[in-house]
């Protein structure tokens, strides 16, 4: 039953792909001149979907009617809109997306920390540290304000025990070098150099404090974007639609025209589409860069 439900689904989407569209308020109107909401709408049952036993459903002839088959519908929907590229635009999330730490987090913590006289495993420095880090900071909705040292702060010593302020300074100042970052996609370079080529607007779109600039310095990788939207400038953090707004504003395309790519559910892919934005998740719907451009429509 829910295979049929899955297959009744894609078909109710795609025929109103093909006579109307979706509008903010969610009344269908007849049209193909505009995408609005019905790639969101999409993205989202695509999402339900696969997390059940939905995913995959026979078809009237037979044959095999799975989530590619949906996917290749819609990109080639967006194509018979915009062309050869599905969108206009791509925005990546920073770490867990385009960067991890080099090392786990607790190991840099202790080993560093051993000096000022830490004594917590980095299983326990891992449980406070994420304890720590999922409280409401300062009663405020931002966690990155400028470099955000009074975060850090507070988030090293809940981590430790550890209020040494030189020990503090001497992390601080390890994670804004590239011994402490690693690219997710060895291929990352020459992936984003092809979508640039191909016309295609590249924008980051991370929380995160004002080392961000600096630290893709380090990395050499801030030439691969025509823009950077970093929380701790915007003064609004993922998943606010704000800062999705702000990337596309940076790089003059329409929301609906770029698609946002990050590892988190909640902060990048719903709140991409709240901001209006086609959204991809990071290790699940694409698992490179290369698969990235691909889905766009541009050549690896």
């Amino acid at each position: 039953m829910a295979m049929i439900r899955s297959r009744r689904a894609t078909t109710l989407l795609f025929s109103v792909f093909g006579n109307s569209r979706v509008c903010n308020s969610g009344v269908i109107r007849h049209g193909t001149d505009r995408i609005d909401r019905t790639g969101a709408l999409l993205s989202r049952w695509i999402s339900s979907a696969s997390s059940s036993s939905a995913v995959v459903a026979d078809d009237e002839s037979g044959g095999i009617y799975g989530l590619g088959s949906v996917l290749k519908e819609y990109e080639d929907y967006r194509r018979s809109l915009y062309g050869e590229y599905t969108h206009k635009a791509l925005l990546v999330d920073a770490v867990g997306t385009l960067l991890v730490p080099a090392q786990p987090t607790a190991q840099i913590y202790k080993s560093i920390g051993e000096k000022y006289g830490v004594v917590y495993s980095e299983a326990e420095i891992l449980t406070r540290y994420r304890r720590a880090y999922q409280k409401p900071w300062g009663g405020s909705h931002l966690r990155y304000v400028n470099d955000a040292r009074p975060f850090w702060q507070y988030i090293v010593t809940a981590s430790t025990g550890c209020s040494d302020s030189q020990y503090f300074e001497e992390l601080y100042d390890y994670f804004t070098t590239e011994q402490a970052w690693k690219l997710c996609d060895p291929e990352a370079e020459k992936v984003f150099k092809a979508i640039k080529e191909a016309g295609v607007k590249v924008a980051i779109v991370s929380n995160f404090d004002t080392r961000l600039r600096p630290l893709l310095r380090a990395l050499r990788c801030e030439d691969w974007f025509d823009a950077v939207a970093v929380s701790a400038e915007v003064e609004a953090e993922k998943p606010n639609p704000i800062i999705f707004l702000k990337a596309c504003e940076l790089i003059g395309v329409n929301p609906e025209d770029a698609v946002h790519v990050g590892d988190d559910r909640r902060n990048d892919v719903w709140g991409a589409r709240d901001a209006g934005c086609d959204a991809w998740l990071w290790g699940s719907e694409v698992t490179s860069f290369k698969q990235v451009a691909q889905r766009i429509g541009v050549k690896v």
